[in-house]
C-alpha cells in the first residue's frame, strides 16, 4: 500500500545535473588552463627533446636493427622513438600546450586588461594608512592649490591620474607602467603562436592526407615518373621538407619525402636543372664550399631563368626555399681490374660499372656475386690512425698464441698494424661497393686506388665491413716497386699453386744447403721437409690457413721449446716464401729480385697480409683504375609557411619579456582634504615588485611633493607596516 502526502513535489533533478555538468566543465577548464598543467607539458616536450637529440632522428631502419636488436627496435618503433618530433603523442602534447595557453590568455588577458583600465579609485582614507609606502603633510595652502601643485607634478614625472572628489576631500588616483601586464599577454600569446607555427611546418598536414585522403608511402624502387599517385603528393601540400638529388645535366622536378615505411613524392611547381656544380677545398683538403648553378623553369608560365644555389644562400621562389645541402656522386663511370682471391688463379679482368648500378660476376663460372656500385670519391682525407683498424684483431675466431703472435709481428711485420700517423690526408680516389651472392647477403668494401704512407711503408688499403653499422677494417697490402698490388697477387696466386709450391720448396733446400755449407741428402731432405711443412701450413685449406696454422703447429711443440722452434720457422717460411715469389715472377717472364732490405721488408709485409686475407672475406679484389667523374647536388626543398608564423611569436616574445621586466607598474593614490590650518595629504605607493629603485622613487617623490607646499611648518609621517590589508 502506497502512502501518499497530498502536495509533495517530484525532486528537480534536471538542474542538479546541469550544475553537475557545468561543474565538471569549469573543473576541466581550470585544469587545462592551470600554471601546473602548462609545466608538466613543457617537462615532457623536454624531454621528447633530449630523446630527439640522443637518438639519430630519421635514419634508414636497419641502422636501428643492427645498433639495438630486434626487440627494442620494436619498442622503440611502436614508441615512435625514430622520428620524435613527427611522432603522435609529440604531436598531440603540442597541441594540448596550444589549448592549456590559449584558455589561460582568454581567461587571464579580460582582467588584465581590465585592470590595466582601472583607476582603483574607489579606496578610502583607512585603506591608505594601511600601506607600507605612505606619508602625510600638512599645508597651509587650500585643498585646490595644493591639488594642482600635486597634479602639475606628476605629469612632469610621466604619471596618468584621475580626480575624485569623495567625503569632503580630493583622491588623485594616478598610475604608471600600466602596460607592464601586456607582457604577460604577449608572452603567453607568444607561446601559443610559435607552437602553432611549428605544427603548421611538422607533418601534422602530410599526416592527415595518409589517415583522410589515401596517401601512402611508397616502398618499391622505380623511375619516379612512374611512381603511383597514392604515393604523390599535390602542389598545394601546405608544408613538406624534402630533398632531391640532381647530377650534373640533369633535372628534377620532384622532392623525396621520407617516411619510417619509405617515401612520399612531392611535386613542385617548377623543374630544376643542374647546369654545374662547383666545390673548393681548403688546403688540408676539407670542402669549403659548395655551390650549384641551376636553371629553373616555371611550368605555368614556361619562363626560365638561372640561379646560383650555395650554403646559406637559398633560392626561393613561389613560397619554395631550395637550400644547398650536400652533395653526393651522380652515377661516375668507373673502370677497374678484378683480381681472384681464391685459389691458384692470377689472371685479372677489367670491368666497367656505374655509380648506383650492379654487375655481374664471371656469369656462367660458378660465382654467383652481384657488384653493386655504391660509391665513388675522388678525394679522401683521412685520419689514417683512426681509420686503420686491424683486421685480424676482430677476428673471432683468432687463436693465435700471443708470444707468438709478438714474435711474428717483429721479424715480419703486420700488414694490419695500427698507424700512428694521425695528420689528415687526402689519400686519392675511392670505391665502395657491395658483394652480394645469390642467397642475397651482402658484404661492403671501400678500396683505396692508390698507396697510402703508414709507417713508412706504402700500403694498399681495402676495406671490409659486415653490415652498414659496423666500421670499416682494412687489409693493408703492400705496393710493389710500381705502385701496384701485381707482385702481391703473383705471391697469393703462388702460394694456392702446388706446383709452385713444391719448385720454391726444391730452391730453398739448395740455396740452404750451400749458405750452411753443407751436403748429403739426408740434410737437403730435412730442408725440405721443414720448408714444406711451413709452406703447406701456410696455404692451409678452408678452414685453416696463414700464421695462424703455424700456431696450431707450434701448439703440439712443448712450452719450452716454443720460442725456438718458433725462430726456426720464420726463418723457413721467410726463405721458402722468397723463393717462391721468384718463381711465380720468372713464370711471366720477369726477372727476379736480388736479395735486399727493400725487397726482404715488402715480402715481410706480404706474408703479413696474405695471412690478414683470410678474413677479407670476397672471392676477388676490384682495384680502381680509372674513372669519369659525375657530380650531384643534394638540394633540400622545404615549404614552410609557419616560418612567418614563428618569426611574429619571436617578436612578440621579445616584447612580452621586454614589458615583462623592464616596465614597473606604479599606483600612486593623494588624499587631500581641507582642516583648520589649511589642507592635509596622505600619500600611498604600491608596485608589484619591491626593488632599491622602487624605494629611491618613493623617497624622491615624497620629498618633491612636500616641498611643494609653502608653509613652513611641515610635518611628515611614514610609518612602516607589514603588507597592504586594503589595496582598493
Amino acid at each position: 500500500m502506497e502512502n501518499k502526502i497530498e502536495g509533495d513535489q517530484p525532486a528537480d533533478t534536471g538542474g542538479i545535473q546541469l550544475q553537475t555538468r557545468r561543474a565538471w566543465l569549469a573543473d576541466a577548464v581550470e585544469l587545462l588552463s592551470s600554471m601546473r598543467f602548462a609545466i608538466s607539458l613543457l617537462t615532457l616536450i623536454a624531454i621528447a627533446s633530449v630523446i630527439g637529440t640522443v637518438l639519430k632522428q630519421n635514419e634508414p631502419m636497419p641502422n636501428y636493427v643492427n645498433q639495438f636488436g630486434p626487440f627494442w627496435f620494436e619498442i622503440y618503433s611502436k614508441l615512435s622513438l625514430y622520428a620524435v618530433y613527427s611522432a603522435w603523442w609529440f604531436l598531440l602534447i603540442m597541441t594540448f600546450l596550444v589549448i592549456s595557453t590559449s584558455l589561460c590568455v582568454i581567461r587571464n588577458a579580460p582582467k588584465m586588461i581590465k585592470d590595466m583600465r582601472s583607476w582603483r579609485d574607489n579606496v578610502r582614507e583607512q585603506s591608505l594608512r594601511n600601506f607600507h609606502h605612505r606619508s602625510e603633510w600638512q599645508s597651509s595652502n587650500g585643498r585646490g592649490k595644493m591639488t594642482e601643485q600635486i597634479l602639475a607634478h606628476l605629469a612632469r614625472v610621466g604619471y596618468r591620474f584621475k580626480l575624485v572628489e569623495k567625503e569632503g576631500a580630493t583622491l588623485i588616483a594616478a598610475k604608471q607602467g600600466a602596460a607592464n601586464k601586456w607582457g604577460y599577454i604577449f608572452a603567453h600569446s607568444a607561446i601559443v603562436i610559435i607552437c602553432v607555427g611549428g605544427l603548421l611546418d611538422s607533418e601534422l598536414p602530410i599526416r592527415f592526407q595518409q589517415w583522410f585522403m589515401g596517401k601512402v608511402p611508397f616502398e618499391g624502387s622505380g623511375i619516379i615518373a612512374k611512381i603511383p599517385e597514392q604515393h604523390r603528393l599535390s602542389l598545394s601540400n601546405p608544408t613538406f621538407r624534402g630533398n632531391t638529388m640532381i647530377p650534373e645535366g640533369a633535372s628534377s622536378s620532384t622532392a623525396i619525402l621520407p617516411q619510417a615505411s619509405g617515401v612520399l613524392v612531392q611535386d613542385l611547381p617548377f623543374t630544376i636543372k643542374l647546369k654545374k656544380f662547383t666545390i673548393d677545398f681548403y688546403s688540408t683538403g676539407m670542402p669549403k664550399l659548395f655551390a650549384s648553378d641551376v636553371e629553373v623553369t616555371d611550368h605555368d608560365t614556361g619562363k626560365s631563368f638561372s640561379s646560383t644555389i650555395k650554403v646559406n644562400e637559398p633560392l626561393i621562389y613561389k613560397g619554395i626555399a631550395v637550400y644547398q645541402s650536400s652533395f653526393e656522386d651522380g652515377g661516375s663511370r668507373l673502370q677497374v681490374k678484378a683480381y681472384p682471391m681464391l685459389g691458384p688463379d692470377a689472371s685479372t679482368l677489367a670491368m666497367t660499372g656505374e655509380v648506383g648500378g650492379s654487375t655481374a660476376l664471371k656469369p656462367g663460372t660458378g660465382n654467383d656475386f652481384t657488384i653493386e656500385w655504391s660509391g665513388f670519391r675522388p678525394f679522401n682525407v683521412e685520419n689514417m690512425a683512426r681509420n686503420g683498424s686491424d683486421v685480424r684483431a676482430v677476428n673471432p675466431n683468432q687463436t693465435l698464441n700471443e708470444k707468438f703472435t709478438a714474435d711474428l709481428d717483429k721479424h715480419l711485420g703486420s700488414a694490419a698494424k695500427n698507424a700512428n700517423n694521425k695528420d689528415l690526408k687526402n689519400v686519392g680516389p675511392s670505391l665502395q661497393y657491395k658483394l652480394r651472392d645469390k642467397t642475397g647477403q651482402a658484404r661492403e668494401f671501400h678500396n683505396y686506388m692508390q698507396p697510402v704512407e703508414i709507417n713508412g711503408d706504402y700500403m694498399i688499403l681495402a676495406g671490409t665491413r659486415d653490415s652498414p653499422g659496423d666500421a670499416f677494417r682494412y687489409l693493408r697490402i703492400p705496393a710493389d716497386d710500381e705502385d701496384s698490388i701485381k707482385d702481391w697477387m703473383r705471391l697469393r696466386a703462388a702460394v694456392q699453386n702446388p706446383e709452385m709450391r713444391a719448385q720454391a720448396v726444391t730452391r730453398f733446400a739448395e740455396s740452404a744447403l750451400k749458405r750452411n755449407q753443407s751436403s748429403g741428402a739426408q740434410k737437403s731432405d730435412l730442408w725440405a721437409t721443414s720448408a714444406k711443412i711451413s709452406l703447406e701450413a701456410f696455404a692451409g685449406d678452408d678452414k685453416l690457413s696463414g700464421l695462424n696454422a703455424i700456431s696450431k703447429l707450434l701448439e703440439k711443440v712443448p712450452q719450452a721449446e716454443q720460442e725456438k722452434v718458433a725462430e726456426g720457422f720464420i726463418k723457413v717460411l721467410n726463405g721458402t716464401m722468397w723463393e717462391l715469389w721468384m718463381v711465380a715472377r720468372e713464370k711471366e717472364g720477369l726477372p727476379a729480385f736480388e736479395l735486399d732490405e727493400k725487397h726482404a721488408r715488402f715480402l715481410q709485409l706480404a706474408i703479413g697480409a696474405l695471412s690478414d686475407a683470410t678474413f677479407y672475406g670476397a672471392p676477388v679484389y676490384l682495384q680502381l683504375t680509372g674513372f669519369d667523374e659525375v657530380k650531384a647536388s643534394v638540394l633540400q626543398v622545404t615549404r614552410s609557411p609557419g616560418k612567418n608564423v614563428v618569426y611574429l611569436g619571436c617578436l612578440f616574445l621579445v616584447i612580452g619579456v621586454f614589458s615583462m621586466f623592464y616596465i614597473r607598474e606604479r599606483r600612486l593614490w593623494v588624499w587631500i582634504k581641507d582642516n583648520d590650518h589649511g589642507a592635509h595629504a596622505l600619500m600611498a605607493l604600491s608596485s608589484q615588485r619591491k626593488t632599491l629603485d622602487f624605494e629611491k622613487e618613493f623617497e624622491q617623490l615624497k620629498l618633491h611633493l612636500q616641498q611643494l607646499s609653502t608653509q613652513a611648518g611641515l610635518e611628515s609621517q611614514a610609518a612602516p607596516a607589514d603588507t597592504p590589508r586594503n589595496a582598493e
